[in-house]
């Protein structure tokens, strides 16, 4: 015990002496560790939000294109539609005997960079997130008016939106400056409670509402001339002609296939129903590859970093050679020396992992709001999971091992050649 006590004591003094360059190893180490259980968080974290964006819609109704972009426009309101279907057909489907509700969608214009969704009542009724939860208006009402507009509750944030205020839609995605609908304002009737989804992110107006704005409007430009005030517009047929997509429920989720051939051999115009969670399993299909990517930039920086262990201790171990004869003259025999050194990166390792924990829960605590402002992805927070624990426990072990080729190597230095003045 004494001669063990009196080795770990002489070890501790030779690790501190050697303290700047082993804290550069413990850094970068934790770097690794730190890159590694980001990219698992928010890996998860993106399909976690992805897969909760919808939820208890059975199929998703729109112009024949492929199944994640409809997805994507649909739901995520990412990327444009490359057609639109009739509303007559979003009414035929309505009358399916199979088919309990169907939320039309009429996308394509936007308010300060954020997508406008035209939709009925039924939206707020039947839309469903994140294991079944309903939408619910933290402020307000839903759409009443023609010019009523709920909003989603990151819009009303970041733009400071209360009840009672006009906004001003613009035609398209927002490129076109000079596209506003400023002769119709919206007035905000509503504001939604956070979902974390794509809602937060959309302005919700009624279907009849889209159709007044663009009244006096034909292929993206006003018609000159031709101008309809707002108070007139009662005055004209507001029943869409067409609308971007449709959510569809069914009455039971065992005609969902026969539902979906129905709608893809209809005869009116070409269309296609998807179903979400196979879309999806598409899309990450798609996107596999990028977060192989960074994982693998993650596992590369990781094992550069225990290059650098590696260097370390075998640039030092030349230093040392006093150091091990004194500890074998005090009975620590090779194979003591061998574990001894193992433990000392192992030691290191773990310092590092703890410290690139500790900077990864900070991250976490700091960083998920912003990221859900920026990005519209909610960051879970709490304890890591058993995947993260997992990659932690490989930065360790990962460690131990590169530091048992420079043990290895103290294995086979002999008493004599530490204490000969030529082995110096």
């Amino acid at each position: 015990m004494t001669a063990a006590r009196a080795m770990l004591a002489v070890a501790w003094r030779s690790a501190w002496h050697r303290r700047f360059g082993l804290a550069l190893v413990v850094l970068s180490i934790a770097l690794a560790a730190f890159l590694l259980l980001a990219v698992e968080r928010v890996r998860h974290d993106v399909r976690a939000n992805f897969a909760s964006a919808v939820s208890g819609t059975d199929l998703i109704v729109g112009a024949r294109t492929g199944s994640v972009q409809l997805l994507l426009y649909a739901v995520f309101r990412i990327g444009q539609a490359t057609n639109s279907i009739r509303y007559a057909s979003v009414q035929a489907l309505q009358r399916d005997p199979a088919v309990a509700w169907v939320v039309p969608l009429s996308l394509g214009d936007s308010h300060r960079g954020f997508p406008v969704v035209a939709t009925s009542a039924a939206y707020f009724e039947h839309f469903r997130y994140r294991d079944g939860r309903p939408l619910r208006i933290e402020q307000g009402r839903a759409f009443e008016q023609v010019f009523d507009a709920v909003l989603g509750a990151e819009v009303a944030e970041r733009l400071g939106y209360r009840l009672g205020q006009q906004l001003v839609l613009r035609h398209g995605g927002g490129e076109i400056e000079t596209a506003d609908h400023a002769d119709k304002p919206f007035t905000v009737a509503g504001i939604l409670a956070p979902t974390g989804t794509p809602v937060d992110r959309s302005l919700h107006i009624c279907l009849a509402g889209m159709e007044a704005i663009h009244l006096d409007w034909m292929a993206g430009v006003p018609l000159p001339g031709l101008a309809v005030p707002a108070d007139q517009v009662q005055r004209h047929d507001l029943t869409p002609r067409a609308v971007t997509a449709a959510l569809v429920g069914l009455k039971s989720r065992a005609a969902v296939f026969a539902v979906q051939r129905r709608v893809a051999d209809f005869d009116a115009e070409p269309l296609m129903a998807v179903l979400p969670g196979v879309a999806l399993d598409e899309l990450w299909d798609a996107v596999g590859a990028a977060e192989r990517s960074l994982l693998l930039m993650s596992g590369l920086v990781g094992i550069v970093s225990l290059a650098g262990l590696v260097a370390v201790v075998v640039t030092a171990l030349e230093q040392r050679r006093r150091e091990l004869a004194v500890l074998r003259s005090i009975g620590a025999g090779p194979a003591r020396l061998f574990v001894l050194l193992g433990l000392e990166g192992a030691l290191l390792s773990a310092c590092g992992a703890l410290l690139g924990l500790a900077a990864w829960a900070i991250m976490l605590a700091l960083g998920a709001p912003w990221v859900q402002r920026q990005y519209g992805v909610a960051l879970s927070l709490g304890l890591p999971r058993a995947g993260e624990w997992l990659l932690l426990a490989a930065v360790v072990l990962a460690g131990t091992l590169a530091a048992l080729l420079p043990g290895w190597r103290a294995y086979r230095l002999s008493l004599a050649d530490g204490l000969s003045p030529r082995g110096v």
